[in-house]
């Protein structure tokens, strides 16, 4: 476990940096979720074989969480969550054990609109993004300036999410491609689909490093 220290406030983080590790997959989140999210692990896990590096991390303190689980608060403010994955991605940057490493973004839910708009805020820093049932709608003023390749993962029966992947690859001016996973839902829990998931992020962050 890694403590991150950034703007005033330390987020409790997951670091694995495999032998001969070129760049780093950065994880956000969606909403209600955190580091612990056993999709997001089970992914990382399967990077990880594939010698990439991965920080999962919470994007809110314990206290902010707490307050979250209370009242739902934290977990749509995209600009907030997106500000952190920033300080995050220069932290990386100055870090000793991972300023050597490329990095990339892997956002789930809601958090694919926080690392499109880092995307959008750190062009010479992110090589690539990838979204797993991702709301890359929400980070809509943002789309255009992202440079970074951007993979976008959605279920077959995700009907709503789809569609809104579909608007949302229009605005991207970016090399961008929508890959839909067939018979998975919206968090991919059906037999084979996490895997098929893993196998594409995979895929796209080790091509386009």
């Amino acid at each position: 476990m890694v403590d991150v220290q950034i703007d005033g406030i330390t987020l409790k983080g997951d670091l694995i940096l495999p032998k001969g590790a070129r760049s780093l997959v950065l994880f956000a989140h969606g909403s209600g979720s955190s580091r612990l999210s056993p999709r997001n692990r089970f992914v990382a896990e399967e990077l990880n074989r594939q010698k990439l590096a991965t920080l999962l991390i919470d994007l809110l303190t314990e206290e902010e969480e707490e307050i979250d689980d209370r009242t739902q608060v934290y977990r749509f403010d995209i600009g907030l969550l997106a500000k952190r994955l920033v300080l995050l991605i220069d932290w990386l940057s100055k870090n000793p054990d991972t300023k050597e490493l490329a990095i990339s973004l892997f956002g789930a839910s809601t958090g694919a609109a926080a690392a499109l708009i880092a995307a959008a805020q750190r062009k010479k820093k992110v090589q690539t993004v990838v979204s797993r049932g991702g709301r890359p709608d929400l980070a809509k003023e943002f789309l255009k300036q992202v440079e970074a390749p951007t993979l976008l993962i959605v279920g077959e029966r995700d009907d709503v999410v789809i569609e809104l992947n579909q608007q949302a690859a229009e605005s991207l001016t970016c090399e961008k491609k929508i890959i839909i996973v067939p018979k998975a839902t919206h968090l991919f829990q059906e037999p084979g689909a996490l895997e098929e998931v893993a196998r594409l992020a995979g895929e796209w962050f080790t091509a386009k490093h």
